[in-house]
């Protein structure tokens, strides 16, 4: 992608066959996977590694279809990986390991743990180590907004929820009452000048009658 080419050796479409192509530029594998898929694309991950390798897996998007996460969807990822044994990794000299951000916060209390982590993130920021692409800024009222953004998968970056920002402004739409309302008054309206408007003239009458005679 454009906004990325810049940041990266090696830019590869997830639709193609890209375990080949790592494979020549690494013959000897990688050091690290970071799978945010799961499903068949952990069992690519997993062979890429090389002796001591480590594979994590921090998301699941192939297991969400449209807005909610699928059953289906989670039995056929589920399906999809090799069900990998200690002897296993053991034998490859290889890891596998998570992370589920909301549960270490939420779950397992490690909230602190996961502050320390993110204050040393900063101060990688402010000391110019690592710079953040950030795709768009948004107001805490936008953010169905923008969770639909990254959840079509269509931001470049990160993205960003600041409260000092004002909302986007919404289309004006009436209320359901209020727009009853004005269909009646319209109604009615024309009533009004239909009732208003003057009867045919008499003049106007004897004419039609003598052209039917006439006729």
């Amino acid at each position: 992608h454009e906004a990325i080419k810049d940041s990266v050796d090696h830019l590869l479409e997830r639709g193609t066959d890209y375990a080949s192509e790592v494979r020549k530029i690494s013959p000897e594998g990688v050091d690290i996977v970071l799978d945010c898929l799961c499903g068949e694309e952990c069992n690519r991950g997993y062979s890429l590694l090389k002796p001591m390798g480590k594979y994590v897996l921090y998301g699941s998007s192939s297991v969400v279809t449209g807005e909610t996460k699928s059953i289906l969807s989670a039995a056929r990822s589920w399906w999809q990986v090799d069900k990998v044994s200690p002897i296993k990794l053991f034998d490859e000299n290889k890891s596998l390991s998570g992370l589920n951000l909301r549960h270490l916060m939420h779950q397992q209390n490690s909230a602190g743990y996961v502050a320390r982590i993110f204050d040393t993130v900063v101060a990688l920021w402010r000391d110019g180590k690592v710079t953040p692409v950030v795709d768009s800024t948004w107001a805490i009222e936008d953010v169905p907004e923008a969770m639909q953004k990254m959840h079509d998968r269509k931001n470049i970056g990160k993205i960003i929820m600041d409260p000092s920002m004002e909302p986007k402004p919404k289309p004006a739409t009436p209320a359901k009452g209020k727009a009853k309302s004005i269909d009646k008054d319209e109604k009615k309206k024309s009533e009004d000048e239909s009732n208003d408007s003057p009867p045919p003239s008499a003049d106007g009458k004897e004419k039609e009658e003598e052209k039917k005679a006439s006729s």
